[in-house]
């Protein structure tokens, strides 16, 4: 048994400021000596990046669908005996979805901060508070933290309307990058079509998170010391230890691509595939890096589209990788992974870019999301009781003439959905994979040529 301070920071909404201010809170901590670890809610790969920057350790992903409950427990646990703070950032709003923020709260008794956007609203404040309390009866709680407050008055406007004083821990005025003292004022942590913008490609990342730091030191939460922050203590089961991952990759080489092309990467997936017994051999395509000597290859996805003439100009590797797959090597290919290897890329100003060309088919950026949310695959030669999860999330579209050997699915629905390519000995697909799901799945990407 574990017990360590834990706080779920949610929201009724997308939008509201759960990742500055979870960043902020782990920051805040950070820098006065203590060990904090963070957790995402559900899958997303860029705001771990700022939390990674605050609290200066890994962050791995918590949901009780796609890591599984499990899987949640032993990660929590074994944070728990050894930071000093545990803060988990939700997805979406609270009660959202059937595994939603708040059922994890509930399974593992830890309360919950609603930072709510308080910009346009006073009173009214206290009856979305009400609302989130007291929707489930058995929610752990820790209070409100309105955010984009304009000021004092406001902040007591806000507070009068709540019904329990207690729930109160404070108000953040709007931040913005001139608060950083950077830039022209705009969203502190900013934005594209994906996501948030990866800490790593902002070199005043830091001095943003001072400043939200400093912000947030102003109040009561932010003034609770390690001894105030006890009131939020849970205690965390040992979990039942996992059986062992047989070593289905020993003596094999995993060669992945890693840089803002090719930047979603699960810390986790990479755990996976040295517990399976690969080696990892990392690379960086923009930076001009050779194909390592390898056995199989992953290309994860990121932003190849912000990237394209970079990519197309790699002529080395484009050929190091037809030499790959002509040699019956496995690819891997996530979204991202899987533009980058057609035939061409109609960016979103409508500029068309060849590509590797190495699949079948083209790409083209739309300017409206194309698909999202939670998905799992059974691919070929895996059987039904290893079946890899995961989810999708991109706003291009592609066409291409290669087989189909799969199709990810919705939870729970027997409909077929995206598909998962085959050409040679490549697969591709814009279904982004959990790893530890189906380490056997996952061994089978990396040995089989289809």
């Amino acid at each position: 048994m574990a017990r360590c301070p834990a706080l779920v920071i949610a929201a009724p909404a997308s939008g509201q400021g759960k990742t500055a201010v979870t960043a902020a809170l782990a920051r805040l901590h950070a820098r006065q000596g203590r060990r904090v670890r963070v957790f995402k809610c559900g899958p997303d790969y860029l705001d771990p990046h700022w939390h990674q920057l605050a609290s200066g350790a890994p962050v791995h992903q918590l949901d009780l669908w796609m890591t599984g409950e499990a899987d949640c427990a032993q990660r929590l646990a074994q944070a728990a005996a050894q930071a000093d703070l545990l803060l988990v950032e939700g997805v979406m709003g609270l009660f959202d979805g059937e595994h939603s923020v708040a059922a994890l709260a509930r399974r593992f008794g830890m309360p919950v901060l609603a930072v709510v956007d308080a910009g346009a609203m006073g009173g009214t404040l206290g009856a979305v508070v009400h609302g989130l309390r007291h929707y489930w009866a058995d929610l752990p709680w820790a209070g409100v933290l309105a955010n984009r407050v304009a000021g004092e008055r406001h902040a007591d406007m806000l507070r009068a309307g709540l019904r329990d004083g207690a729930d109160w821990l404070g108000a953040l005025p709007r931040l913005t990058d001139a608060a950083a003292g950077t830039g022209e004022p705009g969203g502190l942590l900013p934005e594209r079509h994906l996501g948030l913008v990866g800490a790593q490609e902002l070199p005043d990342a830091l001095q943003r998170l001072d400043a939200a730091a400093d912000a947030l030191a102003a109040t009561p939460l932010g003034r609770m010391d390690l001894q105030a922050l006890q009131r939020f203590a849970v205690d965390f089961a040992a979990p039942v230890q996992p059986t062992p991952v047989p070593p289905l990759l020993a003596g094999r080489t995993v060669a992945v691509a890693q840089d803002a092309a090719f930047c979603f990467v699960y810390d986790a997936n990479l755990d996976t595939l040295r517990s399976l017994g690969a080696r990892v051999a990392l690379f960086a395509p923009l930076r001009g890096d050779p194909l390592p000597a390898c056995d199989a290859v992953w290309l994860p996805g990121g932003y190849p589209e912000l990237h394209a003439d970079t990519l197309a100009a790699n002529t080395a590797l484009r050929e190091a990788l037809r030499a790959h797959v002509g040699a019956g090597r496995p690819v891997w290919a996530e979204c991202g992974g899987m533009l980058a290897l057609l035939e061409s890329l109609t960016l979103a100003d409508g500029r068309s870019v060849p590509m590797w060309g190495l699949l079948p088919g083209r790409a083209a950026m739309r300017r409206r999301l194309a698909a999202l949310g939670p998905r799992e695959v059974l691919l070929d030669g895996v059987d039904g009781a290893h079946a890899l999860r995961g989810h999708t999330f991109h706003y291009s579209t592609t066409d291409s003439p290669a087989t189909a050997c799969a199709h990810t699915r919705r939870p729970g629905e027997d409909a077929v959905d995206e598909p998962v390519y085959r050409h040679g000995s490549i697969r591709a697909s814009y279904f982004h994979a959990w790893f530890a799901s189906s380490p056997r799945a996952v061994a089978a990407l990396f040995t089989q040529a289809p």
